[in-house]
């Protein structure tokens, strides 16, 4: 998945095509003012969640973007950015940390 964002316009493209903001704020309203990046804050909330909606269901995606917003999002600079992200990828070995992680307990 190629994410290219416009610090300017806050406008982000998912392999060129606008992300809607909409249907990640029908979920959880972080940032109504709409996407960030470069920092851990509700912006950033938005475009985890909103990323993570093109690739999971509305309840994965909802328990992991937070996660995906600090170890991806709010790492990006706080200026134009473009990343190529294998997010089914992210998923899969964040659900294997997750598994180990009750497994233990």
């Amino acid at each position: 998945m190629k994410i290219t964002g416009n610090f300017e316009t806050r406008e982000v493209l998912v392999n060129g095509k606008l992300l809607d903001p909409g249907p990640s704020l029908k979920i959880w309203n972080h940032s109504p003012d709409g996407f960030n990046w470069g920092y851990e804050g509700s912006g950033p909330a938005q475009l985890a969640l909103a990323v993570l909606l093109l690739v999971t269901d509305e309840s994965t995606a909802n328990r992991l973007h937070q996660s995906f917003k600090q170890e991806v999002i709010a790492k990006l600079p706080q200026a134009d950015f473009e990343i190529k992200i294998d997010v089914r990828h992210w998923l899969f070995t964040r659900f294997n940390v997750l598994a180990l992680g009750r497994a233990r307990r």
